[in-house]
């Protein structure tokens, strides 16, 4: 991590703010290593290990930092965990460069085996939400609940080929200033100052002074054809997720519209969906404070 505890603790304080929270406590969770079949991955541990633990998977390009907000709203109702997934943030890069579905699923079982969860919820965003889709239509046995944000098993081109031009772009090290342009021509909602310390949870800085993604780039190389058939096909297995499983889209997202919600939760055995306003596809970024009420109520 980038952000020293002190600016990390002060640049929470101020995006709760923002946020609209009023948290009467803001903490700092605890950052651990777990080997997972041979790769390293890093996760946030936010306390509270009595209550039932909430297992949050990010999006594509992401940290496990892009749910700090949700993770302080929920801490203490809930044992929230957040994990950098492979080929993100400071777990390790896959050496043979397979980010399939299923390795990511493998992934997921492999690390709550590790932990011993068990009844446990699931909650992904976009890249997250497919990985979290697939876990629970091969191990419906596991969870308690689960929580799909604003992603599914069909694929809306133009939004994802958006987003896929601004994580292949900056391929060569850049500036700080110039990272944050991009950032905010790409999602014009966030406030500059605090996107900028955000971003450090995302960047690694160069001995040149310029900054890199910490993501591998090579996961987005591989979203072709095959990438989408494996997606697709996540849709056979809907009928296998028992679970209560509530689908959750951004109200302004342009990859996952009210159709594709309304779909998905109704081929789900107990589903039901929710728009979250005021936000993108990155929910949990653009408005924490109604996510995490939704998943409050949900989750109650």
């Amino acid at each position: 991590m980038t952000l020293s505890a002190e600016e990390y603790h002060e640049h929470l304080k101020a995006t709760s703010v923002r946020a609209g929270f009023s948290f009467d406590e803001v903490v700092l969770p605890s950052e651990r290593i777990m080997e997972v079949d041979g790769l390293r991955f890093r996760y946030l541990d936010w306390g509270n290990e009595r209550l039932q633990p909430i297992l949050f998977l990010h999006g594509g390009a992401l940290t496990a930092h892009t749910w700090d907000l949700c993770c302080l709203a929920l801490r203490n109702e809930f044992h929230c965990l957040a994990l950098d997934q492979r080929g993100h943030g400071d777990t390790d890069w896959a050496p043979d460069a397979d980010y399939s579905i299923a390795a990511q699923r493998e992934d997921v079982r492999g690390f709550v085996d590790n932990l011993g969860l068990d009844r446990f919820v699931l909650a992904g965003m976009s890249m997250g939400a497919i990985n979290a889709l697939a876990f629970a239509i091969h191990y419906p046995e596991k969870l308690s609940q689960l929580v799909i944000i604003d992603a599914g098993p069909e694929i809306r081109r133009p939004g994802s080929h958006r987003i896929r031009d601004f994580v292949n772009g900056g391929a060569n090290p850049e500036s700080l200033n110039a990272i944050i342009e991009r950032a905010l021509a790409f999602n014009p909602r966030r406030d500059p100052k605090i996107l900028r310390r955000s971003l450090m949870h995302n960047l690694r800085q160069q001995t040149d002074g310029n900054w890199v993604w910490k993501y591998d780039r090579r996961r987005f190389q591989q979203m072709g054809d095959q990438h989408t058939a494996e997606r697709r096909g996540l849709a056979d297995g809907l009928a296998k997720i028992t679970c209560p499983t509530l689908v959750v889209r951004g109200a302004e997202s342009d990859v996952f519209h009210d159709e594709d919600a309304e779909r998905l939760a109704q081929r789900l055995p107990d589903g039901r969906w929710v728009t979250i306003p005021k936000a993108g596809h990155t929910v949990q970024g653009d408005n924490p404070k109604d996510l995490a009420e939704a998943l409050r109520e949900f989750l109650a």
